[in-house]
């Protein structure tokens, strides 16, 4: 695959036992070292977008169908030994809530070690090494005593680090973000974003940043999706998106916003298609 075909590009169509079309022949392109944000009402099909792209819809005994073409292959046809290659080392996740994302029995040394050693087969030293080197490249305390706290010692948004700490262990290309500051208060909110930006420039990593919240999708995305009733309706720039929204659900959407979104220098730019 060339550097300017997408990292992810997929058509998909996803339909529950009892609920069909809760995606609807759904097209969606992410470019390599992009953030793009992905907007839409509560219940539109975002989380499921996330579960399709790493083949965990059998969790909900949901059917997908279409393709997910990523690094130009078709994750669909995959089997599940195959995905579990895949999940963490190329594509990760960060839920919405960290603190029941982490095991409360183990210290969040064991957490990121066990992490670590499925797609690693390191010595101590050098494992001890890559875990502290990722706590401080998320503004966590990179030494040997933060490791062996245990996550009710810690605050929500330390226990954010350490999942998104966890999700970049091993520079996956692709990072989802499925609501991720929606449990923190509005000060950590923007330091969790400005470290999505931070991660993105600096491990050069595409995220798919899931959200409701429009005003958090415009400071950190290139591009915006927005998503209603199972369908992108528009995908555009995002100061093309929030200044000219052409379609009535996007326009309704920005209306509702108490106050006009600004946006940073870094995102008038799109990222290398």
């Amino acid at each position: 695959m060339t550097e300017t075909q997408p990292l992810l590009s997929l058509r998909l169509s996803v339909n529950y036992p009892e609920k069909p079309g809760v995606l609807r022949d759904l097209s969606l392109d992410l470019r390599r070292g992009e953030v793009l944000g992905l907007v839409g009402q509560s219940g539109c099909g975002k989380s499921t977008l996330a579960l399709a792209i790493l083949k965990l819809l059998y969790l909900k005994r949901a059917r997908a169908e279409g393709s997910i073409l990523f690094n130009g292959r078709d994750l669909l046809p995959l089997k599940e030994r195959e995905m579990r290659s895949l999940r963490g080392k190329e594509i990760a996740l960060v839920l919405q809530s960290p603190m029941s994302s982490l095991n409360p029995a183990l210290r969040i040394g064991v957490q990121l070690e066990e992490a670590w050693k499925i797609h690693q087969r390191t010595t101590r030293e050098e494992t001890l090494r890559a875990l502290l080197g990722t706590m401080e490249e998320v503004s966590l305390p990179a030494d040997k005593d933060f490791l062996r706290r245990y996550p009710a010692q810690l605050s929500v948004g330390q226990a954010q680090r350490v999942l998104i700490g966890m999700a970049v262990l091993h520079r996956p290309p692709l990072l989802i973000a499925d609501e991720p500051t929606s449990a923190l208060d509005i000060v950590t909110q923007c330091e969790v974003m400005q470290l999505f930006s931070s991660l993105s420039r600096k491990l050069g990593m595409s995220i798919l940043y899931i959200s409701h919240d429009l005003l958090s999708v415009a400071t950190i995305s290139h591009r915006v999706a927005v998503m209603n009733k199972g369908e992108i309706v528009e995908c555009r720039n995002t100061a093309d998106l929030f200044t000219n929204p052409s379609h009535p659900f996007t326009q309704q959407l920005i209306s509702a916003l108490p106050v006009a979104p600004r946006f940073a220098p870094a995102n008038a730019d799109s990222a290398a298609a």
